[in-house]
């Protein structure tokens, strides 16, 4: 049974100005006044409870500096989540992390001599990095906000939507629908690398093959040469002109089939399919619609190729994109989430970015740990059952990351539809950690361009591979140039 730890008061008002005491919550209002602001720069909500049964949680936020703006979101959802829960003895204490290192570093420092009992956030990795130290040294568990993986480890939890699972989750889909062979079009930066770990991971145990990875510049809106080099471009460009090049040799001398096959082949830029079937592009607004329209002008179309996308997807709106209609993508669950998007919105005035809601279920988390004040927090941290959460059922794992359970979208005409729902369980088996890496020793290279591929694979797998082996004899030539001219209905003469 999960542990259900979220009353959602869907239909009910704010409570009004109510007075602090044992069996009363303290109110909530649009300007987040909540309790009282001293010296330090710690904002307490304050209950007149006895002290040696409450449970202290430091959020640990970017309340100014660069990351201002999210970490006010950030605490503006705790809020909402405190007004929610029943738990009497739970006390929010907000530390400023200044959106920096050293920030985070003093905002600890003061959360531990506080008796915070559990640490929430900070909201980047370097800041993760900088407080770890001191949480592990003083026993305090820490459950942050970050993506990195690369920061967490026992007693230094995640609960942000990792990459691992997202790619894990739409590999897993497409394979199950019969795709095969996996592309990426990935920046090349730590991101990318993590995500193409996922993806090699994802394909052998799906028994799917990642033929190509595709890096490039990050930040770039010009994914030309990147897409190029992905759909072997030159080569299918090379093959169509050698056929162009025989057919008006024959039309010269007068045969009209020749003619009419060239007449057919006008408007076509490339000949042969691409070595792959589903493709991956972690993007979201115009540089995923610049993404998947180079495909397009490189002749690659879906279905014959579809195109897979992670979570960021979410926020761009693909419907009137002809190359993205048919897409999949994963996503969290949407069940709780339009009762915390009203709330959020109604209370302080604007739409909460995704993000915000992990705050909401990390105080319900906290509330529910609060209930039970264990004097060791782990095993109830990193209970294999899980718990139900605003964006669906997560659990956090021993090693400090964590699960979701995420629906899989497609993209139609008509907006996102869910074509497999998340599932409202976990199975019994925690997942594995990292695979050895002589799991990847039979496994043959990806093609990979747009970077020094051993340095790639050295970054993805750890070592060099086998080489792809490419089939270029002559027959198989001619086997690739008929059946991409009967798919145009074009015969040779």
């Amino acid at each position: 049974m999960l542990k259900k730890y979220l009353f959602l008061l869907i239909g009910l008002a704010l409570s009004g100005c109510q007075s602090s005491s044992v069996s009363q919550r303290p109110s909530l209002t649009a300007d987040n006044s909540f309790g009282s602001t001293i010296p330090s720069g710690v904002n307490l909500i304050e209950y007149t409870q006895p002290q040696d049964n409450m449970f202290r949680v430091g959020m640990l936020l970017p309340l100014t500096g660069s990351a201002a703006k999210y970490g006010q979101g950030l605490k503006n959802a705790a809020l909402l989540a405190s007004d929610d829960m029943k738990a009497d003895n739970l006390i929010l204490q907000f530390y400023d992390t200044q959106s920096t290192d050293s920030g985070a570093r003093i905002a600890v420092e003061n959360a531990l001599s506080q008796n915070a009992k559990l640490i929430v956030g900070p909201l980047l990795s370097s800041s993760v990095r900088a407080i770890e130290n001191e949480t592990t040294s003083a026993g305090v568990p820490v459950v942050a906000f970050s993506t990195n993986s690369e920061v967490f480890k026992p007693d230094v939890y995640s609960l942000g939507l990792l990459v691992n699972e997202q790619v894990d989750d739409i590999i897993s889909y497409a394979a199950s629908k019969g795709r095969s062979r996996f592309a990426l079009l990935i920046p090349d930066d730590d991101s990318g690398i993590s995500i193409a770990k996922a993806a090699a991971s994802s394909a052998l145990k799906n028994n799917v093959s990642l033929v190509r990875i595709a890096f490039y510049t990050p930040n770039t809106t010009d994914f030309t040469e990147a897409v190029k080099g992905l759909t072997d471009y030159d080569t299918r460009s090379a093959r169509l002109q050698k056929v162009k090049r025989a057919l008006q040799k024959q039309a010269n001398q007068g045969d009209a089939s020749a003619s009419q096959a060239l007449k057919r082949l006008e408007r076509t830029q490339a000949l042969g399919d691409v070595d792959f079937d589903a493709v991956i592009i972690p993007e979201s607004g115009a540089k995923l619609k610049s993404a998947l329209a180079m495909f397009g002008y490189y002749d690659v179309y879906s279905p014959k190729v579809r195109f897979l996308g992670t979570a960021v997807w979410e926020s761009t709106d693909l419907s009137r994109e002809t190359m993205a209609i048919g897409s999949w993508f994963p996503a969290m669950p949407k069940a709780h989430s339009a009762y915390f998007s009203s709330k959020y919105a109604e209370t302080f005035g604007e739409k909460p970015a995704a993000i915000y809601s992990l705050a909401y279920d990390a105080v319900a988390l906290a509330a529910s740990l609060a209930k039970k004040n264990p004097e060791d927090l782990t095993p109830y941290i990193t209970s294999p059952e899980g718990y139900a959460g605003i964006n669906g059922i997560f659990r956090i794992l021993p090693n400090g990351l964590n699960e979701h359970s995420l629906d899989i979208y497609e993209v139609s005409e008509n907006g996102n539809v869910v074509v497999k729902n998340a599932a409202k369980s976990f199975s019994s088996d925690l997942s594995p950690d990292e695979l050895p890496l002589s799991v990847f020793d039979n496994i043959p290279a990806p093609i990979i361009t747009g970077k020094n591929s051993e340095a790639a694979q050295f970054a993805i797998y750890g070592r060099i591979l086998p080489s792809h082996q490419q089939m270029s004899d002559q027959a198989n030539e001619m086997d690739i140039i008929r059946k991409a001219l009967k798919e145009r209905n074009v015969v040779l003469p």
